[in-house]
């Protein structure tokens, strides 16, 4: 059927949908469907009905643009109006940033990838609802990477640690956690990474990633982030009900692949909530005025809205639970405090800085953690004492890392705060070291995929790194004097503290 302008404007919104996606479909004729789309059939998915697909969100390409354009033109006024009142002044602290320096070197390059990689689906996915929907997903990814870097890069003017995140995101210790997640998902199938990023972290974990960065970002003042995450977050649901679908409808398609989808999510879980331990640290510690625990965040989040409510739904299909579940909620109590402290020891290697806690930390930490609280408010007391003597623990060497997640060795067990988590597999003559049961899990599945991963402390042991000593490994980083090590002192300390006596003497007509 062919639309003439005046037919297509007097379509419903269903049918100019329907006229996009479907319409347009066609079978081929030149080459065999296999040929035409070779990657959706080698892991082993079986689909049926590519025409079953549901599409919750029926956009059309003029509702999409119009609908974002105006979402960018909010958040751009807002970026100015900041930039040109100085409103990095009125943010509760310059200590408050570090949470920033990790979202930019951490999270936005994810969003790229991520955008890549829907891309890709939008063209080898066989039915034409979920390249569509791909498609508008690949264009939302690269918008978040644009505008988080707008809005960050403003702080790059005065503060440390922002410049060259793209080299750092590559190479940084820390910054392996993050990118060795998107680099799993994107060397797995097309139905994997759907489950990989659609599902287990756009449904399952966004919620910990997103609401708590931009609720601490409004707490404490910085109001374009505010408005980028939120701007974002609109976006959010769509991701995440396009997660849905795709579960939903694989496991529709044919029984088979309800036990292949059921290992996708015990992996992706893991991976994902490993990966979280950076945004657990960061609520509790990072932020100088506190939204909400990572504990009051994980039970909220995870355990209400997901086990109290998801896994019931796709019990129907014969899916349960996240294997590795009941670890993380008996870490909930453990993990803010040992990834922080992880942070706290290797900081003069990072593009960030971090400090012992102040005392009103102190209390509020023991007041959402009261029954293991007291263990970390004793290392943190000895700590202090440790700098009133002139010194500072700082780890000098360099930790064994995770297979699976890279996240250095210092994770405890659940039921044991003083014994540190540790599992190996030897796998073909060769030695793997994990953090936990559910990283070894991973690895026993995966094995020869895992023996490759990319290890920072192992690449500078091997010499590829820039050089033998820390000085050479942190300009091979890219980081400049300054970015990391302690807060207190600090050139973002120092000028923080100038700056905002000059404006204290301005507003009282002094010179």
């Amino acid at each position: 059927m062919t639309l003439t302008p005046d037919k297509a404007r007097k379509l419903s919104m269903k049918e100019r949908y329907s006229a996009l996606t479907r319409d347009l479909d066609w079978d081929p004729s030149y080459v065999p469907e296999e040929e035409l789309f070779p990657y959706t059939t080698f892991e082993g998915i079986k689909i049926h009905d590519w025409s079953k697909w549901e599409d919750p969100f029926r956009l059309t390409v003029d509702s999409y643009t119009k609908y974002q354009a105006e979402k960018d033109r909010r958040l751009y006024a807002v970026l100015d109006g900041f930039a040109q009142s100085q409103g990095h002044l009125g943010l509760t602290d310059a200590s408050y940033l570090n949470a920033m320096k990790l979202f930019l070197q951490g999270v936005s390059p994810l969003e790229y990838q991520a955008h890549r990689n829907f891309a890709y689906l939008s063209r080898h996915l066989n039915g034409p609802g979920p390249r569509f929907a791909s498609l508008c997903q690949s264009l939302d990814e690269i918008r978040h990477a644009q505008t988080e870097i707008h809005t960050l890069s403003n702080y790059n003017k005065y503060y440390s640690g922002f410049h060259s995140y793209l080299h750092m995101h590559d190479r940084v210790w820390y910054l392996s956690v993050p990118k060795s997640f998107f680099d799993d998902a994107l060397s797995a199938g097309p139905f994997e990474f759907l489950i990989a990023i659609g599902f287990s972290f756009e449904y399952l974990l966004t919620n910990l990633l997103f609401v708590p960065f931009m609720s601490g970002a409004s707490f404490n003042g910085d109001l374009p982030t505010m408005t980028f995450g939120f701007s974002a977050q609109s976006d959010e649901s769509r991701h995440m009900t396009l997660g849905l679908e795709a579960i939903k409808f694989l496991l529709e398609q044919d029984p088979d692949n309800v036990p292949i989808v059921q290992h996708w999510i015990d992996k992706w879980f893991w991976r994902g909530y490993r990966v979280t331990a950076l945004v657990a640290q960061m609520l509790d510690y990072m932020l100088p005025r506190k939204v909400m625990s990572w504990k009051e965040a994980f039970e909220l989040y995870f355990e209400q809205q997901m086990l109290g409510g998801l896994f019931q739904d796709l019990a129907y299909y014969g899916i349960k639970p996240p294997r590795d579940v009941e670890k993380a909620i008996q870490e909930k109590e453990h993990l803010s405090h040992q990834a922080y402290w992880i942070l706290y020891q290797f900081s003069h290697a990072a593009a960030f800085t971090t400090s012992i806690p102040s005392d009103e930390t102190l209390d509020w930490l023991e007041q959402q953690y009261p029954d293991t609280f007291p263990t970390y408010r004793a290392l943190w007391d000895k700590e202090k004492k440790n700098v009133a003597n002139g010194g500072r623990h700082f780890v000098r060497g360099l930790p064994q890392l995770c297979q699976v997640c890279q996240i250095p060795m210092g994770f405890t067990e659940a039921d044991s705060p003083f014994t540190i988590c540790q599992r190996s597999v030897v796998f073909e003559g060769e030695r793997y070291n994990f953090c936990s049961d559910g990283c070894q899990n991973i690895f026993e599945h995966e094995p020869v995929k895992f023996r490759q991963a990319w290890l920072p402390v192992h690449q500078i042991y091997q010499g590829n790194c820039g050089g033998a000593d820390l000085g050479d490994v942190m300009q091979w980083y890219g980081m400049q004097p300054g970015d990391g090590g302690e807060y207190l002192g600090s050139p973002d300390h120092q000028n923080w503290l100038r700056w905002h006596d000059q404006a204290d003497h301005s507003e009282l007509g002094e010179d």
